[in-house]
């Protein structure tokens, strides 16, 4: 069993802890696995020079570029598991929840077949070409305007970090977030403290933070319907 956990597949039907749910759950790179609506057209991105990095302004995306572009640049995919074999479903598509612009990812989380996820995902670095990571050792964590619907009065989900400890896809460093049922704005900080790494090469070494590669937002490991509106992704610093 701890071999197991090591390697990031502790999980399933018997197993209701998120962080040590089963799966690759990082998916391909470049490549979206939810299905997205028509009116998601892609639009022409804007020249990188007219983005910040999102370590220079610590916002990752505050919904105010056209989807499915950040504010800082990057792209969000939808992922779901799968990219190994699972049955889960979902979609990931901008519209307007409760008198706020959000992304909104919804779907039905399945653990057939050895899945159990859905997500959203996006790199952070503007500019692979000249680095795939960011340096973000100067926050203290990542926090997160969330809006979730369900049927639930109380539903867990996950925020999974990847930097290069991360060897495999299913390596991350996982920290989950209980948000309740209701239909207003709720905003929760996740300090780099709370993060677990899970999977070859995470779960032998702390976060670094002065490489994070990848942010992803995550519905995983039990059997549920997914309605999770995200209105803004950014770090922070304590006062």
């Amino acid at each position: 069993m701890s071999f197991l956990r090591k390697i990031g597949k502790v999980g399933g039907a018997a197993n209701k802890s998120f962080i040590n749910a089963i799966g690759v759950d990082e998916g391909s790179v470049g490549k979206s696995s939810v299905v997205q609506g028509d009116s998601l057209s892609q639009p022409m991105r804007k020249s990188k020079d007219a983005y910040k990095e999102c370590t220079i302004s610590g916002v990752i995306d505050d919904i105010t570029e056209a989807f499915p572009f950040t504010s800082s640049g990057t792209q969000w995919y939808g992922i779901t598991d799968r990219v190994m074999g699972g049955l889960s479903n979902g979609t990931l598509k901008r519209e307007t929840v409760e008198g706020r612009l959000a992304n909104v990812l919804t779907g039905g989380v399945s653990l057939a077949n050895n899945g159990g996820f859905i997500q959203m995902a996006t790199d952070l670095s503007i500019s692979p070409a000249i680095s795939l990571t960011v340096d973000a050792s100067s926050f203290d964590g990542i926090e997160i305007d969330v809006l979730y619907d369900g049927e639930k009065p109380q539903q867990s989900f996950n925020i999974h970090l990847r930097n290069p400890a991360c060897l495999r896809q299913f390596s991350s460093y996982r920290a989950t977030f209980q948000i309740n049922v209701k239909k207003s704005w709720v905003t929760i900080r996740l300090p780099f403290t709370s993060f677990i790494g899970y999977g070859p090469g995470a779960s032998e070494l702390p976060l670094n933070t002065t490489a994070l590669r990848r942010i992803g937002i995550v519905a995983i490991g039990e059997e549920m319907k997914v309605y999770l509106a995200v209105g803004g992704l950014r770090f922070y610093k304590e006062k």
